[in-house]
């Protein structure tokens, strides 16, 4: 780890983030449900995730989030890094809003 990683804060409405279940939406088909654990300054840290590709399916990025809202974050990856250069959006599962 270089100076630069270990003495990074990450922006304080990220780090209001940290040990809540996020959506993070991505600049791919993929779309991630999960524990936020860390915000480095080139990643993000999640456990217990849901990595969904949207490509082959029918489901939009939004329905997804809509539907594990409603059903629950259905894990696929114990814990997974997201690169921060590909996100698009980050927010709180709770903050997703209903149909």
């Amino acid at each position: 780890m270089n100076s630069n990683q270990a003495s990074y804060l990450p922006p304080p409405e990220l780090a209001a983030m940290i040990g809540k279940q996020i959506v993070v939406d991505t600049d791919s088909s993929y779309i991630y449900v999960g524990l936020l654990e860390n915000a480095g300054a080139d990643y993000l840290a999640l456990s217990g995730v849901d990595v969904h590709d949207t490509s082959g399916s029918k489901s939009t990025k939004d329905a997804y989030a809509h539907e594990t809202k409603k059903l629950g974050t259905r894990a696929n990856r114990k814990l997974t890094y997201v690169r921060m250069a590909r996100i698009v959006s980050i927010s709180l599962l709770d903050d997703v809003i209903g149909f």
